[in-house]
């Protein structure tokens, strides 16, 4: 018989968006037209005027490339209607005049978590990124405003501008990607440009002596194309560090009483119970169930689950990440070479809108995790309102040993009572 005798390991990262492979090519999402990732612009062009295509707020997809590959295979599978506002030019134009164009936007709900999931791998990356350099000893620069050679941790480098030229871009721990940042600021001055009011001067000496009279030796706050080499940049979608900044401030103003009623602490993504999409809500993972699998299986999951008190909702749960797992349809018991082969089998059969009988899954073995890292488990809610008195549940309750009940009775400190 199969069996699991340790709790397995969820993905890390969901399957439909981390399948993309690295290039620097960017594909147009209708035809065989490609452009370098740099030419991001000359590639929204051409959708826009060859396919009629606008993507909102661009600047805010945090892995372009990818969300380019997820909606051209989206759009393979359905109508652009299905997922695009359509925008009528010129309306009041005869009809041969008129135009339609379509708007893919984060008001759709597939296309908000797309961005959501880019935005927290990009972080995930960013912060692996971090963590190298802060204990990478193999840096090696020269000081951009003197002969001095600086090797061993990039700390070194920067507290020394810092201290010595004045020169603070910020704390170490603040900074990733800080080779590419410092070349990009050698580079700057190589050019003759004052990193901060970014004037351009006719030799080294002016440009020095400018910086130091005008106290110009900082970078310009102002200027986006710092933004990613600052972590702060990456912490929260859709925001840029002023955004954040400025909501801090205005939480220390608000709240100069330490409270702590309104702390939430920050969910971990759940694992879809089909396949390896995660997400950070059971809302967007019932959203992802009914996108992807074409039913309604958001409200079979709700209504199922919420029938059950907690323990049989845990049992439910780990009975089908088990069947899953060994590629057998949970209703028919028949097994496939692949879970890919399995879903089809069951969306065709409408096998998984229906559950086998209780006494199958309703048993003591799946009190125990199929996968270790089962976040969902930790979202089940204990349905205490739909149990009454005279409702009877299989609450596992160890009692007493009570085999020699009259041995019991003699021994009881009872007795000493009476």
């Amino acid at each position: 018989t199969e069996c699991i005798l340790e709790p397995l390991s969820l993905p890390e990262s969901p399957g439909d968006v981390a399948a993309a492979e690295s290039s620097p090519y960017v594909p147009c999402i209708f035809c065989k037209e490609c452009y370098l990732l740099a030419e991001q612009n000359q590639l929204l062009k051409h959708m826009i005027i060859e396919h009629k295509l606008v993507i909102a707020d661009v600047k805010l997809v945090a892995d372009f490339r990818r969300y380019i590959l997820y909606w051209k295979k989206r759009f393979g599978e359905q109508a652009i209607t299905d997922f695009c506002s359509v925008i009528r030019t010129n309306s009041e134009a005869p009809l041969e005049e008129q135009e339609n164009y379509f708007l893919l936007c984060d008001v759709l709900p597939e296309d908000r978590l797309l961005r959501e999931q880019l935005q927290q791998k990009r972080l995930r990356e960013i912060l692996e990124q971090q963590q190298r350099e802060r204990y990478d000893i193999s840096f090696h620069s020269m000081c951009m405003f003197c002969d001095q050679e600086f090797t061993g941790n990039r700390s070194v480098l920067l507290n020394h501008m810092a201290r010595e030229h004045s020169f603070n871009i910020g704390l170490p721990d603040n900074i990733v990607n800080c080779c590419e940042f410092l070349a990009l600021l050698q580079e700057k001055l190589d050019n003759l440009q004052c990193l901060y009011c970014e004037k351009v001067f006719r030799d080294k000496n002016t440009l020095k002596d400018h910086m130091r009279k005008k106290q110009h030796r900082r970078i310009n706050a102002k200027n986006k194309e710092y933004d990613k080499f600052y972590i702060i940049n990456y912490l929260e979608f859709g925001k840029s560090w002023e955004e954040v900044q400025s909501e801090d401030d205005r939480e220390l103003l608000d709240n100069i009483e330490e409270d702590w009623s309104d702390w939430e602490e920050h969910p971990v993504c759940a694992v879809c119970l089909f396949c390896e999409q995660q997400a950070d809500t059971t809302e967007k993972l019932y959203l992802h169930m009914q996108v992807r699998l074409v039913l309604d299986i958001s409200s079979f999951v709700t209504l199922e689950l919420k029938s059950l008190n907690f323990y049989q909702q845990v049992k439910l749960v780990n009975f089908i990440r088990r069947e899953i797992h060994h590629c057998r349809c949970y209703n028919c018991q028949e097994k496939f070479q692949s879970k890919g082969t399995l879903i089809s089998h069951m969306e065709e059969t409408k096998h998984i809108t229906f559950l086998p009988a209780r006494s199958t899954w309703d048993q003591p073995q799946y009190y125990f995790p199929t996968y270790e890292n089962d976040t969902l488990l930790c979202t089940l809610s204990d349905s205490e309102d739909l149990v009454t008195e005279n409702q009877s549940e299989d609450i596992p309750v160890v009692s007493e040993d009570i085999s020699n009940l009259k041995a019991l009775k003699q021994s009881s400190v009872l007795n000493q009572l009476l």
